[in-house]
């Protein structure tokens, strides 16, 4: 591998680590501070029915029923279980039935929901600046104990309701699909008082995040958003206040590398996130949209959709929200991300493995690639047979660096030799080793999926390092194949580009460094052609 040619791909990796390092998403856009929520306070211990909430900041009575027992509701689909309970109407559990926490089959399904005790919880639903000021916490009834969906079933509603007598009633109604991690929500607000209603929901997500909990630096867990076309990362750490994100919000969630709990407003172009963190780490993610005129009698409607599950590009693709852009596959990348990852999936349909399914990819792209790298190989040859003659000009004009340069390039010419000719095919490359790395790193088909033996996660790095080591070694015998080039103090620095390497491969996922060792290796078998060809 020659000199230009390494220094290529160097840019590259630095180009990726650059990348990680320095350009993190903007900062949400600012607004002015609105009020801090109030906090609550966890019940006494031992407690098991929890008294009606203190009387409404604007007039609302009592509901009749003064003490009310809090209960879970069960809901059970083919692709995951959530658990509801009365106190707000809101989602205490889902946890999702195809993902395992890790790759041991005990540590238990993948949890989205993670709360405290005394926090809100998730798909709470308040009225902050409405005629009613409905708390997040309140304890609605239902009908039903427990909703179970079978894969050749229909859809299942889930009806929370609250009423207050002579001033108002509100249902949230969930919409579950068998098949599906997407469901609806509608939240009906009638007006039972003499008078005309201002009411304007908050649906909010609420997490708590553990600031002891260490990720990588490839994860992000937190608050998420597409606003005007452009998707946001919240970095935790920087949120200290609520802020206003919007209108024009298509989407707000909050992810994990993996995972992506999304809410999406019916009514986008009026919506607004609202993004707040307390002081004990509880992260809300809230879609606000304008107040809502409901007449005497007349009935307030606000609906959305929710998805709950794995960040499957085709899966969010099909909800038609632009969702799919929630996987950070750069969007100056999508282009060529999305194609890699759709034809390693079509490889997997017929060989049933991942790290298979890379390897004949690899070589699909080398044969593709292959008159680039010949003519590259091929100029390495031709540079070596001038390198006699461009150490007499370094001797010749090693007082005039100008001169030198004249003379070297009209030598060149002159041979008809281009100094580029080894580096080109090379740069060629750099975007399909920037797809692959972004398609390996975030395709969910790669989390726990095995090569054989001691690679069982493709998207972990090698556990024991050995790919990392012999992709090294396969550098250096590219290294001593390949024609020297520039003085012998430049060819021994690019005798330490394999270690180098094989340093910066060590924490890569197990599926780029296969990919990256089965091109050196196709390499070497190409490179030997040419040598024996032009010997």
């Amino acid at each position: 591998m020659d000199r230009n040619t390494l220094l290529a791909i160097i840019l590259s990796l630095a180009v990726i680590f650059a990348y990680q390092t320095f350009f993190a998403p903007p900062p949400p856009k600012k607004a002015a501070p609105v009020a801090e929520q109030q906090s609550i306070q966890p019940p006494a211990p031992g407690a098991t029915e929890v008294p009606a909430r203190p009387g409404f900041s604007r007039g609302l009575t009592q509901p009749q029923q003064q003490r009310v027992a809090e209960s879970d509701i069960k809901v059970d689909t083919p692709l995951y279980t959530a658990i509801f309970t009365t106190r707000g109407g809101a989602l205490k559990s889902l946890k999702l039935k195809s993902y395992n926490k890790t790759l041991d089959k005990n540590s238990g399904l993948i949890e989205l929901v993670e709360v405290k005790d005394f926090m809100p919880k998730p798909l709470n639903v308040s009225f902050p600046d409405s005629t009613f000021d409905i708390p997040a916490d309140s304890m609605y009834e239902t009908e039903t104990s427990e909703l179970k969906l079978s894969p050749d079933g229909g859809q299942k509603k889930l009806v929370f309701r609250q009423a207050y007598p002579n001033e108002i009633e509100v249902e949230k109604i969930y919409t579950f699909q068998p098949g599906k991690y997407l469901f609806d929500l509608e939240i009906r607000v009638q007006n039972l008082s003499g008078q005309t209603l201002n009411q304007n929901p908050s649906l909010n997500w609420t997490q708590f995040v553990d600031p002891t909990v260490e990720t990588d630096s490839y994860s992000h867990d937190g608050p998420i958003s597409y606003v005007d076309k452009t998707v946001e990362r919240h970095t935790v750490e920087k949120i200290t206040e609520q802020n206003v994100i919007g209108p024009n919000v298509t989407w707000g969630a909050f992810e994990s590398k993996y995972f992506i709990a999304a809410m999406v407003p019916h009514n986008p172009i009026l919506t607004s996130i609202y993004l707040s963190k307390d002081s004990q780490n509880m992260v809300s993610v809230g879609l606000r949209g304008p107040k809502n005129v409901i007449p005497v009698g007349q009935v307030g409607l606000f609906s959305y959709t929710l998805y709950l599950g794995p960040k499957d590009y085709e899966i969010l693709k099909e909800i038609g929200v632009d969702l799919e852009h929630a996987i950070d596959f750069s969007d100056w990348l999508r282009w060529l991300v999305v194609p890699l990852l759709m034809v390693l999936k079509f490889l997997f349909n017929y060989v049933h493995n991942y790290g298979l399914a890379i390897i004949i990819l690899t070589i699909l792209i080398k044969i593709i690639f292959w008159p680039l790298g010949n003519k590259s190989y091929r100029s390495m040859k031709e540079m070596q047979k001038l390198q006699p003659k461009v150490a007499e000009l370094r001797d010749r004009y090693k007082d005039d660096k100008t001169r030198l340069s004249q003379e070297t390039m009209a030598l060149y010419k002159s041979h008809k030799v281009n100094p580029l000719g080894g580096c080109l095919p090379m740069v060629i490359q750099i975007p399909v080793f920037f797809g692959l790395y972004k398609a390996l790193l975030y395709a969910i088909e790669l989390r726990h999926s095995p090569l054989f033996w001691w690679i069982q996660d493709l998207s972990a790095k090698d556990p024991y390092y050995i790919t990392p080591v012999i992709m090294g070694a396969t550098m250096f015998i590219q290294q001593k194949m390949a024609p020297p080039v520039g003085d012998p103090m430049q060819q021994k620095i690019m005798l330490l580009m394999p270690v180098i390497f094989t340093v910066l491969f060590l924490g890569f996922p197990s599926g780029l460094v296969l990919y990256w060792l089965f091109n050196n290796i196709i390499s070497i078998g190409q490179q030997m052609y040419i040598n024996k060809k032009h010997t």
